[in-house]
């Protein structure tokens, strides 16, 4: 069934262009051709990506943001209520009039205390700058190293010049070494922005940050 499955993925037709197999792409006279079972070194480098991630915003981003005097700013935390944690939790983070008169009863709170509470409570799942400025620090630092990189490695190709040239002997075009590590570690970074989303910042765009990365990952 697995085999059944890896064929179907691996469609000829869904990979290549017409009247070409993989069979056409194994290597021969000494050109290397690209192979499907390249992509699999990318999910080892997303984790690697996620560690330096890591240690970047440890010894990196935090010392910046101390240097460049960036602080938090005090927040108030919301005293313990299990009742008011549970509707928080399971009915919503902005109870309606109703439902704060409700609460207020079960709780023994007045109404405005109850509303003070969530408030507090909302502001305690607001991302801190300092994590916002570190996650921001990383991606910077990564595409500035990337953009470089790009260009270091196309500025000496004539298709960098002339576009035509991109296309010739395509679709059986051998790998150059330094494009397919670019392309590699492109595709290893998404897979890693992918896999932190959930514990990154949580922005308005959520799932349209979702959609870019899969988009993106599938381009690659």
């Amino acid at each position: 069934m697995l085999q059944t499955l890896y064929d179907y993925f691996w469609w000829e037709r869904l990979w290549l262009p017409v009247n070409l197999t993989w069979a056409d792409l194994e290597d021969k006279d000494g050109r290397v051709y690209a192979k499907a079972s390249d992509l699999y070194i990318t999910l080892p480098l997303a984790l690697l990506f996620l560690v330096i991630r890591y240690f970047f915003e440890l010894y990196v981003a935090t010392p910046l943001a101390a240097l460049l005097n960036v602080k938090e700013k005090t927040r108030l935390r919301a005293p313990p209520n299990a009742t008011l944690e549970h509707f928080y939790q399971t009915s919503g983070k902005q109870p309606k009039q109703v439902e704060v008169d409700l609460l207020s009863r079960q709780s023994g709170l007045s109404g405005r205390q109850v509303e003070r509470w969530f408030r507090r409570r909302r502001n305690q799942d607001r991302p801190s700058l300092l994590k916002k400025f570190r996650e921001a620090s990383w991606r910077f630092t990564y595409y500035l190293i990337a953009f470089v990189a790009g260009m270091a490695v196309t500025v000496d190709k004539p298709w960098f010049y002339d576009l035509r040239k991109v296309w010739e002997g395509y679709p059986i075009q051998s790998i150059i070494p330094s494009q397919y590590w670019y392309y590699m570690i492109e595709l290893s970074f998404y897979w890693s922005l992918l896999f932190s989303i959930a514990s990154d910042v949580k922005r308005k765009d959520f799932k349209e940050q979702i959609i870019h990365h899969v988009a993106t990952i599938i381009l690659l």
